[in-house]
């Protein structure tokens, strides 16, 4: 009696797990192998757990999956695995798109009119900013300061608000670029103005939960981290790295990084070690805090080191271990460098690429340059190896890749394209 008992148990726990399987939308099912639901990956820091990277590429470069014009713009892609989702221009409009990850077929679009009258776009038109989906929503914000929640499978708004003209928001002349981030039911992002550096939005309804502090706002992207315990917004503003609460806008605190044009555009980096890397151009350079957080609560940002050798422009920089790398440069040519995170000393720099962004995974680096070079390395503190490396892209590439799974999604001026990596 209890063997059969213990095998019909077997039995219905075996039916009960294919059930699960085979009642996975493919949504679902995708969700499992991983997603980009953010700027940055999964976690922000465009670091991506990823397996099964072919460890180089036939001369040709990786397998193409499909290839397709999109249109204008820098926004780099969002996926949840089945669809792919990010932004472009086309004439004086600004399309929020929808694509088949399998396919880059247009799944939905939602195109609105941008007016951009006396911004300057002398590198292009945007829009700049990279969706974010949450809670079944993507949420979007144009170039102009437009903002909108869309229903994710449908594209149909839920809400918008026009940051600049609503709120009286601070005005980017080369366009509106921080991605949102998510926080417990809210969308948080940079608008500018008195008391509303930083805005906090219920990410059901769009009214505001929040709205805090007189900072100069920046280009940048802020992030979510906890230190000690707690969580914390990291807004990398116009003249300096601040933590605010991300529950209610309060400053925690604040350390100064001036910069020529207010232009501090490079998402900060952060470690589990408590080390926070913030990097720009234009004089910026580069500095690396160490958060502690007392017991009385608050939080001291002590300042490591500091030094102008290493200036990420508007590029990402990634961290492995206690080593950054990143594309120095603004003006003049821009070289792949290694920094010790704890020191700051510079270990390397290589000459091999133009301007890049970078994703890690799988124990390796891939860079892609803005003259549209794809590449395979890997870089430890004696050098970058680099094992394969594709002519991609033909128009400027200044869009970060996506990487789900092992599927790769890239996009330059014109076209958007998905390769295999595997």
């Amino acid at each position: 009696m209890k063997s059969d008992a213990r095998q019909t148990s077997a039995r219905l726990s075996a039916h009960a797990v294919l059930f699960v399987l085979l009642s996975l939308s493919p949504c679902a099912a995708a969700r499992a192998q991983g997603v980009w639901e953010q700027w940055g990956g999964p976690s922000r820091n465009w670091v991506v757990k990823t397996k099964g990277l072919a460890a180089s590429w036939p001369e040709k470069g990786p397998r193409q999956l499909w290839k397709r014009e999109l249109g204008e713009g820098y926004s780099a892609i969002v996926s949840d695995g089945a669809a792919l989702y990010t932004m472009y221009s086309r004439g004086t409009q600004e399309v929020v798109a929808a694509l088949a990850a399998d396919t880059g077929k247009t799944l939905w679009e939602h195109a609105y009119e941008a007016d951009a009258a006396g911004m300057s776009f002398e590198f292009g038109r945007g829009p700049h900013s990279t969706p974010l989906l949450a809670g079944g929503r993507l949420f979007a914000v144009g170039s102009t300061g437009r903002m909108h929640a869309l229903d994710a499978k449908t594209g149909k708004v839920a809400w918008s608000h026009d940051l600049w003209k609503e709120y009286n928001g601070t005005k980017m002349d080369r366009g509106y670029s921080c991605s949102p981030v998510a926080y417990k039911g809210t969308v948080i992002v940079f608008v500018g103005g008195r008391g509303q550096s930083v805005m906090a939005f219920d990410q059901k309804d769009g009214k505001v939960v929040w709205k805090r502090q007189d900072l100069e706002v920046s280009p940048s992207s802020p992030i979510v981290i906890n230190v000690g315990g707690q969580d914390q917004l990291i807004a990398f503003m116009g003249g300096q790295i601040a933590g605010l609460d991300p529950s209610n806008g309060d400053l925690l605190w604040e350390h100064a990084h001036p910069n020529d044009f207010g232009g501090n555009i490079s998402t900060p980096v952060w470690g589990e070690d408590g080390l926070l890397f913030v990097s720009s151009a234009y004089s910026g350079g580069s500095r690396v805090l160490r958060l502690t957080r007392g017991k009385d609560g608050k939080t001291t940002p002590e300042e490591l080191w500091f030094h102008r050798r290493l200036r990420v422009h508007h590029g990402n920089a990634v961290r492995t271990g206690d080593y950054v790398y990143g594309s120095s440069g603004d003006f003049g040519p821009s070289f792949v460098a290694a920094v010790d995170v704890k020191t700051g000393k510079i270990l390397w720099q290589d000459r091999g690429f133009s301007k890049a962004n970078f994703v890690v995974a799988d124990g390796r680096l891939i860079i892609l340059d803005e003259d549209g070079n794809l590449a395979l390395a890997t870089a430890d503190p004696a050098g970058l190896k680099v094992h394969s490396k594709v002519a991609l892209l033909e128009k400027t590439a200044w869009t970060v890749p996506t990487l789900v799974g092992t599927k790769l999604y890239v996009r330059d001026r014109r076209s958007i394209m998905a390769v295999d990596l595997g």
